[in-house]
């Protein structure tokens, strides 16, 4: 897919990589971009910033009827939508025990927000016979997260997901990307006034922490490639090939990995 003159949804646009999306596609030539955020007035930062071609929406993404709304909005302003970037998170850690209220909100947010958005946008995109998906997960929705099952978890499940819309809905025309970064220096990762040495990242970091610009430029080429999966951070593919290889030992591995990490 080329972007110019396309019309695009981000969503989690306010900061980190929707933000970087926004500004990359801009660049690129979109024709209208709909920033849609939870801070809506992060989201009117960045329309303010980019122009007359973007318009901010504050909404829940967590909420099936918001993705109507989004669908609604972007629709009346620019046209039918090319390309749906369900880039909105958020980061649960601990395991089992979590509180069922973080579980589910985290469920809500880094999962079925996929499932609304491509039930809100599909029937437009299928009745024209094209149409784009972008669907944010996470390296750890092929991998796992140390320390995080509720992350874990739905990050896998956000990765089911867009290979299930791929499979069904690829002979009507419609193209499905996910991206999988490992650590971006974003919000998720290093929370403001929070050194970076001080929230437990440290396994991710010695992997290499990139900028939400390099994320944006990776999203951009698997764009026009239309490649399912978007790894900016190209090792995952790695580890992903191994973990499938030999699923025994990469759980071995990662035993030892997070008995390094979390001793005393």
């Amino acid at each position: 897919m080329e972007l110019e003159d396309k019309v695009v949804v981000v969503t989690g646009a306010g900061n980190g990589i929707g933000r970087a999306l926004s500004r990359r596609f801009v660049a690129e030539g979109i024709r209208g971009l709909l920033a849609v955020d939870y801070d809506g007035e992060a989201a009117r930062t960045v329309a303010h910033e980019l122009g007359d071609r973007v318009l901010a929406v504050e909404a829940d993404v967590g909420d099936e009827t918001e993705h109507v709304a989004i669908v609604e909005t972007a629709e009346a302003r620019f046209g039918p939508i090319d390309l749906y970037c369900s880039n909105a998170g958020v980061a649960t850690g601990g395991g089992v025990e979590a509180d069922p209220a973080d579980w589910q909100r985290i469920w809500e947010i880094n999962t079925m927000a996929h499932v609304w958005a491509a039930k809100a946008v599909l029937p437009s995109m299928r009745a024209r016979g094209e149409g784009y998906l972008l669907n944010t997960a996470s390296a750890a929705g092929l991998l796992t997260n140390l320390g995080a099952a509720p992350y874990s978890v739905t990050k896998h499940a956000a990765v089911a997901l867009a290979e299930w819309l791929s499979i069904t809905h690829g002979h009507e025309g419609i193209k499905v990307s996910c991206l999988c970064p490992q650590g971006v220096r974003t919000n998720m990762l290093f929370p403001p006034g929070v050194d970076g040495d001080d929230i437990g990242a440290e396994a991710v970091r010695s992997q290499g922490v990139i900028e939400p610009e390099d994320v944006a430029e990776a999203v951009v080429e698997g764009l026009r490639a239309e490649r399912f999966l978007i790894l900016p951070h190209p090792e995952v593919l790695d580890y992903f090939q191994f973990k499938a290889h030999d699923y025994d030992k990469w759980l071995a591995g990662m035993r030892k990995l997070q008995a390094r990490h979390f001793s005393g």
